[in-house]
C-alpha cells in the first residue's frame, strides 16, 4: 500500500491539484473583516521564493509525515513546520528543500525520493511564496536537530491526520485580531497556519488514494 500511494501521488501531482480549495480548509479565518488580515495573496511579484520538504517516512508500520518544532526566538519560533527555507542562488526549489532539510534535521538527501510538488502558498507576513516538495524516505536513518533552528523532530501517522478526532477549530487572537483557527491536535504544540494549509492538500490527496483502494 505504501508503494501504491507513492506511485499514485507521483502521477497525481502531474495533474490539476485541489489547490487553494484544499489549503483553505485549514486557513485561519478572521471573525471580522479588516484591512490587514492574512490574505495569502501577493501584492507584487517581488516576493521571495522558498520551498519546504514534505517528508514521508515509509520505514515505520504505517506512513508518517516528519515535522520540526522551530526553536523559540527565530521566525515562526515555537511552531510546527516542515523543514525548508529561502531559495539561494541558482538552486531549484527541490534543491532548496533538500538542502534546508539536511541543515535542519540531518536528513540525507540521497535517502529522499522526490515525487513532485504541491500547490505553492504565499505567506504575506513573511513575503514568501512557498512550494511544498513531497519526498519519500525509504531508508531508516537517525535525525539530528540543528539547535539554531529546531527544538524537536517528530513524525505523525497519516491515519491521525485523516481522523476527525485529531482536528478542531479554536478561537485565537493574532495581531490584535480575533480568528477561528483550524488545527490538528497531534502534538503538545498545535499544528496550524501555513504548514497546516500546505499539509491539508497532501491529506486530501491521500484521501483520494484511499478511495481508490
Amino acid at each position: 500500500m505504501k508503494k501504491n500511494f507513492q506511485n499514485f501521488l507521483k502521477e497525481r501531482l502531474q495533474t490539476d491539484l485541489p489547490g487553494k480549495e484544499a489549503q483553505n480548509l485549514m486557513k485561519p479565518q478572521p471573525k471580522t473583516k479588516r484591512k490587514h488580515e492574512m490574505t495569502y495573496t501577493p501584492e507584487s511579484d517581488q516576493y521571495r521564493n522558498s520551498s519546504v520538504l514534505v517528508p514521508v517516512i515509509t520505514w515505520k508500520n504505517e506512513l508518517e509525515i516528519m515535522f520540526t518544532l522551530r526553536t523559540a526566538g527565530i521566525k515562526h519560533g515555537g511552531q510546527i513546520s516542515f523543514p525548508g527555507g529561502g531559495k539561494e542562488g541558482n538552486e531549484t526549489i527541490e534543491e532548496t528543500a533538500l538542502r534546508e532539510a539536511h541543515e535542519e534535521t540531518g536528513l540525507k538527501s540521497d535517502h529522499v525520493e522526490i515525487v513532485g510538488s504541491l500547490t505553492s502558498l504565499y505567506v504575506n507576513h513573511s513575503d514568501n511564496m512557498v512550494t511544498p516538495i513531497v519526498g519519500f524516505i525509504h531508508q531508516k536513518q537517525d535525525f539530528c536537530a540543528n539547535p539554531n533552528e529546531v527544538d524537536e523532530i517528530f513524525s505523525v501517522p497519516l491515519s491521525k491526520l485523516i481522523h476527525e478526532d485529531f482536528s478542531r477549530t479554536e478561537n485565537w487572537k493574532l495581531r490584535d485580531m480575533d480568528y477561528y483557527i483550524p488545527l490538528w491536535n497531534v502534538h503538545e504544540v498545535p499544528l496550524w497556519g501555513a504548514t497546516a494549509m500546505m499539509l491539508s492538500e497532501f491529506v486530501e490527496l491521500y484521501k483520494e488514494f484511499l478511495d481508490t483502494q
